[in-house]
């Protein structure tokens, strides 16, 4: 993925450890949102617009317009932060030929039908075959909250 320096599944999106902490670590440029639900109300773009760091862009795009980017090379000048709240985005973009060597998962909050495997990674039956179907096709899928953290590999917790 030419112009992505990191991708991350946070359920919390745009907040105060991608925003603080990761985006200046990572240098980047542009945070990118993959969330159809969210790319589709006004509101809630405004609100992760609004707690975005000044002068980083940020685009908050449907799977489908996020993978047209994508392939297109639409970020290949950038340093792209791209977060979404669960694997299914990332699986969908690899069932696309999108090249995603690394995964880096930082949270994913305990829900209606979860399972805990981590202090801050619950997840779904669901999202539990997309790790693996992402695993599987040679995805390195790590396990890090902040960039001073040890990391993990989610094959070793799953």
């Amino acid at each position: 993925m030419e112009g992505f320096v990191n991708i991350r599944i946070d359920s919390r999106l745009i907040h105060g450890q991608v925003a603080g902490i990761w985006t200046p670590y990572l240098q980047a440029t542009r945070i990118m949102v993959i969330d159809d639900e969210i790319a589709n109300d006004e509101m809630q773009k405004d609100l992760l617009r609004m707690v975005a760091p000044a002068g980083v862009s940020t685009s908050i795009l449907t799977k489908e317009k996020a993978l047209k980017n994508i392939l297109d090379k639409k970020y290949s000048n950038q340093r792209v932060l791209l977060v979404v709240k669960s694997p299914i985005y990332l699986e969908y973009l690899v069932k696309n030929n999108v090249n995603v060597p690394t995964i880096n998962v930082g949270n994913l909050s305990t829900r209606e039908n979860t399972r805990k495997i981590a202090p801050t990674i619950s997840i779904t039956p669901e999202e539990e075959e997309c790790f693996k179907n992402l695993l599987n096709r040679g995805v390195e899928i790590t396990v890090q909250m902040v960039p001073n953290d040890s990391v993990k590999l989610l094959k070793d917790i799953l």
